[in-house]
Parts: C-alpha cells; sequence; structure tokens
C-alpha cells in the first residue's frame, strides 16, 4: 500500500450539509430550520436545564436537608492504624500523611479506638476517643492535644 492509496473506510466520512445554499440545494429558503419560532432565529440557545419556559426540574423538586458553612472537617483514623510505626516514635499529622494513613495534613485528626496497639507511641494529634487515648496509654505511649 502506497500513501497515494490510502483513503477512509467507505461511509465513515460525509460532506457536511451545506444550508441557505437556495432552492436547488435542498436545504434552501428556511435552511433546515421550519417555519419560524424560537428555534429558527439567529442567535438561539438556551441554557442547561431550560425546559421551554416551564418551571424547570431543579426548581420543581423539594429541597431536603441542611448544610452548614461553618462546619469543620475533621480527619478521623483508627488506632491500629497507628500500628505500621515503629516503636518510640513521635506521631503528628505530617507523619500520618508521610505514611498515606490520611491525605491532607492541614485538617484536624481524631484518634478513635477500633483496633490494638502493641507499640509504645507518642502521639500528638487534634483529638483522642477516651478509649483511644486508653489503649495508647495501656501499650505505654503518651498523647498530646495539640
Amino acid at each position: 500500500m502506497k500513501m497515494h492509496e490510502l483513503a477512509p473506510a467507505i461511509g465513515s466520512t460525509k460532506e457536511s450539509k451545506r444550508i441557505g445554499r437556495g432552492h436547488g440545494s435542498g436545504n434552501g429558503k428556511t435552511a433546515g430550520k421550519g417555519h419560524k419560532g424560537q428555534k429558527a432565529r439567529a442567535g438561539r440557545g438556551f441554557r442547561a436545564g431550560f425546559e421551554g419556559g416551564q418551571m424547570p426540574l431543579q426548581r420543581r423538586v423539594p429541597k431536603r436537608g441542611f448544610n452548614n458553612i461553618f462546619a469543620q472537617d475533621w480527619v478521623a483514623i483508627n488506632v491500629s492504624a497507628l500500628e505500621v510505626f515503629e516503636d518510640g516514635t513521635v506521631i503528628d499529622a505530617e507523619a500520618l500523611k508521610l505514611k498515606g494513613i490520611i491525605k491532607k495534613a492541614n485538617l484536624p485528626v481524631k484518634v478513635l479506638g477500633n483496633g490494638k496497639l502493641t507499640k509504645k507511641l507518642e502521639v500528638k494529634l487534634n483529638a483522642f476517643s477516651a478509649s483511644a487515648a486508653e489503649k495508647i496509654a495501656a501499650a505505654g505511649g503518651k498523647t498530646e492535644v495539640i
């Protein structure tokens, strides 16, 4: 096969419709837009969700719930997640981020008491549940609220 023999597959391409080029073209006069009406006008276009003046769906559907704009996002981790650290490590949000336990180090972190802890760790985070603080202390570690 040579470069000049290359051609697209039959039926894969079609010529664009040349509208408004007279009656002989088959798309003259109204140029395929029919007679009058909003869709026949120049510059027509509707915003997303426009229903021709009918009350749009996003306004017909009842609203539910409440989104508190002042709510503080927290990251919750379990005591079992701290098991990946070596004995005697000082753990803060940056250390958790480096290990891939949390994604953002700038959000406050709370440690919850699910799981077991066998290592002596010094944990410096924003909050601890009572059972989490108990388990860290039982393993010989320390907790510090920052």
